[in-house]
């Protein structure tokens, strides 16, 4: 590179670029065509730019993916607007239903390109710019705009929304969708990050506020809301009339069907969006336009990679045709193809208007001096073209990629990328290493340290993208962002490099950045509906009927209806909801409903209690055992453990991070380590072990990865071989695919010491595989091993460090219970910058089926086909091998011989399968990156949680993923079918996942906290109450004293429930009720009474009621009372308190504080009455009752 010093150009070539850009502006209707542009060198020119022009760029690219990586690469150098115009989810006539985010991305951009001004950059694939949309005219003239304290009237803008395109529903959490519950609206429309809630004190706008989707609680205050339509079909009377007739019309010129052409007509009339909406454009406007109508004539047009934007141009024009083709011989077509895209020759004369800019990696247009026309082949700019050779940028791939493919043992792996920037930075070159997050550049920075590149005096300064500007001193800048790659301008002295260039790391960055979140770790009634099972703490296992209003004494009330064996009923007030939990067993067991009033139900918690108290005493005896055990301490981490940690390509999450620095610790203390590492697929727990496993080999121990499965050993060999691809390190896998010849030479290679890391099934656990110096054991999901497996485990453990890994969650309480009897990590937080499965509904079409395997195999990439049906699934394969030929196509499912399964699957692992026709056999464990689109048949038959778990099977590596639901015909689909579909799309990977894995336990077989397992025993109770039974084993084990739980039976004679004019949708109630009854203190009352305000409006009196009667509870259960009633008599009211069989915590206390105050009076039965002080007028008499019960409290308990 040449440095400041010999270069007497600084900054000329740069400066000079942005001259001649600046200058093309004021000149509409040229071209010019810049070369030498590598790397990411273009966002970064293009940011500069916007600092000296108050103008927007048009950003051209050949696909989606490009414009996606596009705006990241901007956003790093610039905080100015970055906007991207996405294309449709799929070509037109494809029957999917729209993906709301595309369509608020898409309707935003159009907005904010026609009515902001100043600099900005637009970028859009060029598909997206053939698509026709809404005509600017009528998108500016359908916004709505509100302020807060000005009057709006709210019934014409709930109809609005309706007309715009929103959907009504109970809780607002995806772009598009509007609540209303009293005076507030709650609305998410496409211009804002968050959510919306407006709050309405009549027709006047009180206050407008953000709230978050995944806690609905509000984050801040809004002064003005501007609303857009939802999508670019506008649903006003004129115009939807108008869209009817034209339908009606053309349904005799394309020879349609009348049963769909009324299905369409209905769906209209109710507002709805149908699949394949983009097709019904032409009917709603007479002119639709193009987002160039939508920027000014001066706007330039950079054009990224011209002959690929050509080309990516005429394949979608050519599907395009053969989709409309295909639609129009099922009678699916009512347009034109040329009324919803702009052909070539059309987009070129719209664009032959503006400047167009044409960067180009290298010269295709000939010398500046040639005076012929630059050709663009289709797009035909027959104007002169201006050559700029002088910006001579080198490709940052060859020129800084310096660590050698393997390191020998002994060398420092970064020495030769530390002498290249010392050179650098000796020679005054200004270098800006770019980090995924603080914790890498922190890392690099004691990197340096280690390597004499820095001193004490001199560290460098690490600051948070964007780069607005570039450093003006030579030296080393570290700035934490997401880039793609760096790039290098020789003339400038200037260097931009990425830490993935740096230390050679393969691994792709995601471009979505989202905010680190943590998965609730509790069960929910959220998605609970009638007819599923639930488990009552008293009375079993039954089925949940829904919620029923009822009067009890004249006292209205509403209570959960459950329905036991033999029709038996049960109403349990609300306020006793905890008595309650979802029932979660195991798949192939089948359930058993309980009889009311039986003492079977008794008798099974009684040996489910003493099966988990068995294995939980094993379980502590071994870890007093194992805390005598003398071990190896392994030496702290140093600078060759931090070159591997920095070559992780990912920023750790905190409960990552966390777990990594308890598994090192543990590996230093001189007693073995055994330490479970609890996390869901997906969560990063794989790269927690290789940190230990790298550690041990440091250290000169072997290590023995132990895996229940061929296929998981398969996949873990390749893995960690990639992961230690630089260094020294020998790793073979021991399973049955190997030859008697390999194992021979493996095995001596594990007694010798030259094999450092084995893989391997329980074939590692027999006898004639020995180590000679084995320092630490990964086991992989170990309850899905048999018992002797598990005893030879045990005798691992006593004198080896040992990492267990799970996917199986593991709630908050229950991890607070097991300290000091297991050492436990627990991953709860989803990898951070993860990109979301894009996920489409869909009716089953042969075109978009065909497409979608193209599209996987054309980037290189597999795909499930899930259809649960044995009976046609080697038909369907057929089908699917006629439509792509192509495509290498497998079936397996779970009859098939279970060698024949598993060779296939080996095979679908190494790539020489593309397309896998399953069932939902699809093993839970396996990670295969290239496999990222997952095509599932049927998805209305299967629920929510085989959804998500079939759906995250795709998404775990760089690539964008894509699952598509595919339904027999949308607009039959039932109610309940819609909202569970809807719901999948809706739920990210960082959104409720926890909530799901949980029930995700039901499908893949619950595994075991203990390492043992406890099917049996969670089918009986199911798995809440198997882990309530767990905790409170463990408790008594660890000498914590132990009370049964109670729940006092209260009845004040006063309505207290959440009335259905405050929370109108039943799921909410429920879930409300839920929490309600686990609210644990006075803090947590005043945090719920908050988010009730915020989110439903000001509290109603039965509402207020329940809450109290929940405080009044938590202290009866203090003083061990089991129930309260509350009577009247001779106008004076009284308590009866009845006692449980333990009595209060402490009797002759009690008794004292009885015969001390005459409000108080013992009963011969045992009871005790209470006389509460009057009660003012209009005063709280729950409050006074709640009061008088913690005066008693406080008497019963001192000391």
């Amino acid at each position: 590179m040449t440095s400041a010093k010999n270069s007497n150009k600084l900054g000329m070539n740069s400066e000079r670029i942005l001259l001649k850009l600046g200058e093309s502006i004021r000149k509409p209707g040229g071209v010019l065509a810049l070369t030498g542009l590598m790397g990411t060198s273009r966002a970064w020119l293009i940011a500069r730019l916007l600092k000296s022009v108050n103008q927007p760029v048009l950003w051209i690219t050949s696909h989606q993916k490009e414009a996606e990586q596009v705006v990241s690469d901007l956003s790093f150098f610039t905080d100015l607007p970055v906007l991207l115009y996405p294309c449709h989810d799929s070509l037109p006539f494809v029957p999917l239903l729209p993906s709301t985010e595309t369509n608020s991305q898409r309707i935003s951009t159009l907005y904010r390109l026609a009515t902001e001004k100043g600099p900005a950059v637009a970028v859009a694939p060029v598909q997206a710019l053939a698509e026709l949309t809404i005509p600017p005219q009528i998108l500016l003239g359908h916004v709505e705009y509100l302020q807060t304290g000005e009057e709006v009237d709210r019934e014409k803008l709930l109809k609005w929304l309706i007309d715009s395109g929103y959907e009504h529903c109970a809780t607002v959490r995806s772009r598009g969708e509007f609540s209303t519950r009293g005076g507030l609206l709650d609305i998410f429309p496409p211009l804002t990050t968050l959510p919306v809630r407006v709050d309405f004190f009549g027709d006047f706008v009180e206050e407008m506020r953000l709230f978050d989707p995944l806690t609905q609680r509000s984050t801040e205050d809004l002064d003005e809301l501007v609303i857009l339509p939802a999508n670019e079909l506008v649903f006003s009377q004129s115009i939807l009339e108008s869209a009817q007739e034209k339908l009606v019309e053309r349904a005799t010129r394309y020879n349609l069907p009348a049963r769909r052409i009324n299905e369409i007509l209905q769906q209209l009339e109710a507002r709805r969006l149908v699949e394949g909406h983009e097709a019904l454009l032409p009917l709603f406007y007479t002119k639709p336009a193009s987002v160039l109508d939508y920027i000014p004539q001066q706007t330039p047009i950079l054009i990224d990679r011209p002959e690929e934007v050509e080309k990516a141009l005429e394949d979608h024009w050519k599907g395009a045709e053969q989709a409309y083709k295909s639609a129009l011989n099922e009678h699916r077509v009512f347009s034109s193809l040329k009324s919803l895209l702009s052909d070539p020759v059309q987009l070129s004369r719209q664009m032959g208007n503006h400047t167009c800019w044409l960067f180009q990696d290298i010269n295709l247009y000939g010398s500046p001096s040639n005076s012929s026309s630059a050709k663009f082949k289709g797009l035909s700019f027959n104007l002169p073209a201006l050559d700029i050779q002088e910006l001579e940028i080198k490709s940052s791939k060859t020129d800084l990629t310096l660590i050698p493919e393997k390191a020998k043992r002994g060398t420092d792996l970064l020495g030769p990328v530390i002498d290249r920037l010392k050179d650098w930075i000796e020679a005054g070159d200004r270098v800006v290493l770019v980090v995924p997050g603080r914790r890498h550049g922190e890392r690099m920075v004691e990197l340096f340290g280690y390597h004499g590149l820095i001193g004490d005096e001199v560290t460098p300064p690490v600051i948070q993208a964007p780069l607005n500007n570039d450093p003006e001193e030579p030296g080393l800048v570290i700035c934490t962002g997401q880039l793609s790659s760096g790039f290098a301008l020789p003339g400038e002295a200037y260097l931009v490099i990425t830490e993935e260039e740096l230390l050679g790391a393969r691994a792709r960055r995601n471009r979505r950045v989202e905010r680190e979140k943590t998965a609730a770790g509790d069960l929910t009634f959220e998605d609970l509906r009638p007819g599923q099972p639930v488990v009552h703490r008293d009375h079993g296992i039954g089925l949940y009927k829904g919620l029923a209003r009822l009067e009890a004494g004249g006292i209205p009330g509403e209570f959960l209806l459950l329905e036991y064996r033999g029709g038996d009923k049960l109403y349990l007030p609300v306020d006793r909801m905890g008595l309650v939990q979802k029932y979660i067993g195991i798949e192939g067991r089948a359930l058993r409903l309980d009889r009311l009033g039986s003492s079977s139900w008794q008798l099974t918690k009684r040996k489910v209690r003493k099966n988990i108290y068995k294995i939980a005493h094993e379980l502590v005896d071994l870890y007093a055992k194992r805390k005598v055990s003398k071990g190896f301490d392994f030496s702290p981490p140093d600078a060759m453990f931090r070159q591997f940690e920095a070559s992780f390509s990912y920023e750790e999450t905190r409960d990552q991070a966390a777990s990594i620095e308890e598994v090192l610790s543990d590996m230093q203390e001189p007693r073995p380590m055994d330490r479970l590492l609890c996390g869901d697929v997906g969560y990063g727990k794989t790269e927690v072990a290789m940190r230990a496993v790298f550690k041990a080999v440091e250290d000169g121990k072997q290590v023995a990865v132990l895996v229940p499965t061929t296929i998981l050993a398969e996949q873990h060999e390749r893995t960690f071989i990639h992961r230690f691809q630089r260094y020294p390190v020998t790793i073979e896998a021991l399973s049955r695919l190997k030859t008697r010849q390999k194992q021979r030479e493996i095995l001596a290679g594990i007694s010798e010491g030259r094999i450092d890391i084995i893989i391997g099934t329980h074939r590692l656990l027999q006898p004639d595989v020995k180590f000679k110096d084995l320092g630490l054991l990964i086991v992989d999901e170990e309850h899905r091993f048999g018992v002797q497996h598990k005893e030879r485990l045990k005798r691992f453990r006593q004198t080896v460090d040992c990492l267990t890994l799970t996917a199986t969650p593991i709630p908050r309480t229950l991890q607070l219970s097991l300290l000091g009897i297991r050492d436990l990590s627990v991953i709860n937080t989803p990898p951070r910058n993860r990109m979301p499965v894009k996920t489409f509904v869909a009716e089953f079409d042969d075109l978009l089926i065909k497409e979608a395997i193209e599209r996987e195999m054309s980037r290189g990439g597999q795909i499930f086909f899930v259809h649960n049906r044995i009976k046609g699934l080697y038909r369907l394969a057929e089908h699917i091998r006629r439509l792509a030929p192509e495509a290498r196509t497998e079936v397996i499912h779970g009859q098939m011989n279970p060698c024949e399964l598993e060779e296939i699957m080996i095979r679908f692992v190494r790539g020489e399968i593309d397309c896998l026709m399953c069932t939902t056999i699809i093993e839970s464990g396996i990670d295969i990156p290239s496999a990222n689109t997952t095509i599932i048949n049927r998805a209305d038959m299967l629920g929510l949680a085989d959804l998500y778990q079939l759906r995250g099977r795709v998404g775990r590596a760089g690539e964008q993923a894509y699952a598509y639901l595919l339904v027999p015909r949308i607009s039959g689909m039932g109610k309940e079918s819609i909202k569970r579909l809807k719901a999948i799309m809706e739920l990210s990977v960082s959104g409720g996942g926890f909530r799901l894995a949980m029930q995700d336990l039901q499908i893949r077989g619950a595994g075991n906290i203990l390492g043992v397992s406890q099917s049996g025993n969670i089918a009986d109770v199911g798995y809440e109450l198997y882990l309530e039974l767990l905790q409170n084993a463990v408790d008594e084990l660890k000498g914590l004293p132990q009370r049964d739980e109670i729940d006092p039976e209260v009845n004040l004679g006063v309505p207290a429930f959440i009335p259905e004019e405050y929370v109108p949708d039943v799921e909410q109630r429920l879930l409300l009720y839920r929490r309600m009854a686990r609210l644990k203190d006075k803090e947590e009352d005043a945090d719920f009474s908050l988010e009730l305000r915020d989110r439903f409006g000001p509290i109603p009196g039965e509402v207020a009621s329940l809450l109290e009667v929940m405080e009044i509870k938590r202290i009866l259960r203090l003083l061990n009372v089991i129930r309260l009633d509350r009577s009247f008599s001779n106008k004076k009211e009284r308590i009866f308190l009845s006692l449980g069989p333990e009595g209060p915590p402490h009797p002759e206390k009690l008794i004292e504080a009885v015969q001390k105050d005459r409000r108080w009076r013992l009963l011969p039965d045992g009871r005790l009455i209470i006389l509460p002080e009057p009660v003012e007028e209009n005063g709280d008499s729950l409050a006074c009752i709640r009061q008088t019960l913690q005066v008693l409290l406080k008497m019963a308990t001192k000391e």
